[in-house]
């Protein structure tokens, strides 16, 4: 959505991406450890198999990337169903390459990220991946202030309060921080600290005026949270009498039903002007399998959704497998770098292993067990089942005609579980649609761009939203 879209074209993008899902529901939905138990290579269509078991893995990568054609990429003619899919997905998707007016709002960024004595104060302890993303949210806050003012941002989430801080002191914006762990806001509290010490040393008297300090707050939202309360405790922390103020909202990757509760509070509170949240972890989302009334399921959300609720059904593992890193694994089949992939091979051989002597730990959770180059099946299978009574198997056991078949056939694993990761995009896509459409029939405005790196962090939409009324 790099221009926010109708709510009748979201309604017949979500239709039609909801009838491709239905279609490869058995692919979408199949554990990859179940690969020899359930045979699941039998199941692919025919000329798939036949044109799949004799290409290079390097080729695979094709199927993922959706900004290059596969017909110019390779020689090999693919099945026409394979590229038809593919073409589909390229249509249906939001697009994952970052957008152009990221590095336009990177602009904007404040000079005093960049003070040659406070930019390291500013840095510490944040990984660059977190880097990145806070070098984004920034701008993007700081346009969406400067379109719709407000007195405070809320950060949902804030952790140890790096956005904040970033916010509070490079941008002067006055940031409450909303995070359930009380040992974070201490810590992000000292950080505060630290930083004051810092420009007290570095920044004249005139800058510092425009510090903002951060408020810290310890709360845990549930999706069950009145907005009046919402807001007094906000108006507590921030010292105030009332709650006559307005707000923008952010999260920066709120996890599973967190991204869905502030957008409930974006809607139900008249003084919230502006949201701003990149989202994660989709399969914690409640639904109605995990959650009986139907106004706090995390999806889905929207009206045309919910009466659509077989049809806009996503299972635990579609919504698994859209938080995968999808770019990061295409890199890896394109460079040849796929020797590890080989453990998902050695799992589904143990599976099948463990299902025949043991059908009661069938999806046990076994230890992990890093693949290094060489190993043996035998080593893997015994770290893996340390601590079960499979542990005492007897090697002969691991040494079967049927074992070495399916260990033969690793490759196969590593084109089933492509074709899988082709609809990663997709799932997602749905979810973002339906929140988009759900911020619709609230009477927001909404655009969702990939702005993120999507190799350092592959949830790399953000979802912005304004009042309308």
């Amino acid at each position: 959505m790099e221009d926010s879209m109708s709510s009748e074209c979201l309604q017949k993008r979500l239709l039609c991406c909801l009838q491709v899902v239905r279609q490869y529901d058995w692919l979408i939905n199949a554990y990859v450890l179940d690969y020899y138990v359930d045979n699941h290579w039998e199941k692919l269509p025919r000329c798939w198999r036949s044109h799949l078991e004799n290409v290079q893995l390097e080729e695979l990568s094709t199927l993922l990337n959706f900004n290059d054609s596969a017909e110019q990429q390779h020689a090999n003619v693919w099945p026409l169903t394979l590229l038809a899919l593919r073409r589909l997905l390229q249509e249906l998707c939001l697009p994952r390459r970052q957008h152009k007016n990221t590095v336009e709002l990177s602009k904007n960024r404040s000079a005093l990220l960049n003070h040659p004595k406070l930019k390291h104060v500013f840095n510490k302890c944040v990984k660059p991946k977190k880097r990145h993303e806070i070098d984004v949210m920034g701008p993007i806050c700081e346009y969406s202030q400067q379109r719709s003012p407000v007195d405070y941002v809320v950060d949902f989430g804030a952790g140890l309060g790096h956005l904040a801080r970033v916010l509070g002191y490079g941008y002067g914006k006055q940031v409450c921080c909303l995070e359930m762990r009380t040992e974070l806001n201490v810590q992000a509290r000292c950080m505060d600290e630290n930083f004051e010490l810092f420009a007290e040393k570095h920044l004249p008297p005139m800058k510092r005026a425009n510090l903002r300090r951060p408020e810290h707050v310890t709360l845990c939202l549930t999706s069950d949270m009145q907005p009046q309360q919402f807001l007094s405790i906000i108006a507590e922390s921030l010292q105030r009498t009332d709650t006559n103020f307005q707000f923008g909202i952010i999260g920066l990757h709120p996890c599973g039903d967190l991204a869905v509760i502030l957008m409930r509070m974006f809607i139900n509170s008249p003084q919230a002007r502006f949201l701003n949240f990149a989202s994660c972890c989709y399969m914690k989302l409640s639904t109605a399998e995990t959650q009986s009334n139907a106004q706090l399921h995390g999806y889905p959300l929207s009206r045309y959704m919910r009466q659509r609720a077989k049809l806009a059904h996503l299972s635990y593992e579609a919504r698994e497998i859209s938080c995968h890193a999808m770019e990061m694994y295409c890199d890896r089949l394109a460079k040849g770098d796929y020797e590890h992939l080989k453990v998902h091979a050695f799992r589904a051989a143990t599976e099948r292993i463990l299902v025949k002597h043991w059908p009661d730990l069938k999806h046990c959770g076994l230890r992990n067990v890093k693949h290094v180059p060489g190993m043996q099946f035998e080593d893997y299978f015994y770290k893996a089942v340390q601590g079960l009574e499979a542990a005492n198997l007897q090697r002969n056991e691991l040494q079967t005609a049927v074992t070495q078949n399916d260990l033969r056939h690793w490759r196969r694993i590593v084109i089933f579980y492509t074709l899988r990761l082709m609809f990663a995009p997709l799932v997602e896509s749905i979810i973002l649609y339906d929140r988009a459409l759900y911020l619709q029939e609230n009477h927001c405005q909404v655009k969702i761009h990939a702005v993120f790196d999507p190799r350092l962090s592959p949830r790399n939409h953000i979802t912005c939203a304004f009042k309308t009324s």
